[in-house]
């Protein structure tokens, strides 16, 4: 029996493409190389077709070219081949409609004055964040991943700083608790 064949069209901002090929074509090179698939890119429209036999490392790839098109560097996005780590992208008309103001200011929000509300984020959860064009995307184990999406929801929603700070921190512990124990994972607290 043959192996199927699997296929994708993908875009992202043609400004990223060159991000996602890389110097001399080595980070296309190595998405191709880690996931078993083949980039087709045409830089003047930002369109590129995967494709390739293994389901698993299409959808990586496909992960992985996301998050380089939301604005995170290829090494952050090469997190992505690790099975415990996902790709969180909150569009942020979906919350905030589409007023231009109200997205700048939101945007402003949740990175925070020089970078601090996103820094904490981050360091408290472990993850990545990338605030780029209308979204607000997060790289991280799920779990850690899963509470940066709810701190930044929160904010969207309008919680005052302080308190998502606080609850951050509360998380951070339970996380680490669990960590060093390796409890499983109560979703149902979250």
């Amino acid at each position: 029996m043959e192996d199927a064949e699997f296929s994708y069209e993908i875009r992202i901002p043609k400004e990223r493409i060159a991000v996602l090929i890389g110097p001399k074509g080595k980070v296309k090179k190595d998405i191709e190389d880690a996931t078993h698939s083949k980039l087709d890119i045409d830089s003047t429209e930002g369109d590129i077709t995967l494709s390739g036999d293994d389901s698993l490392g299409m959808y990586t790839a496909r992960e992985i070219i996301k998050a380089i098109g939301r604005g995170f560097n290829p090494e952050i996005a090469m997190l992505l081949l690790h099975q415990d780590y996902t790709l969180e992208i909150l569009n942020l008309p979906d919350y905030l409609g589409k007023s231009k103001n109200k997205m700048i200011r939101i945007k402003g929000r949740i990175i925070g004055e020089n970078g601090k509300t996103r820094r904490l984020i981050e360091e408290h959860t472990e993850t990545s964040i990338s605030v780029y064009g209308k979204t607000i995307s997060i790289i991280g184990k799920i779990e850690n991943a899963s509470v940066a999406k709810k701190a930044i929801e929160d904010l969207l929603s309008g919680a005052p700083h302080a308190a998502v700070y606080r609850w951050l921190e509360k998380k951070r512990k339970d996380l680490k608790m669990r960590e060093a124990y390796d409890f499983p994972v109560d979703h149902e607290k979250m």
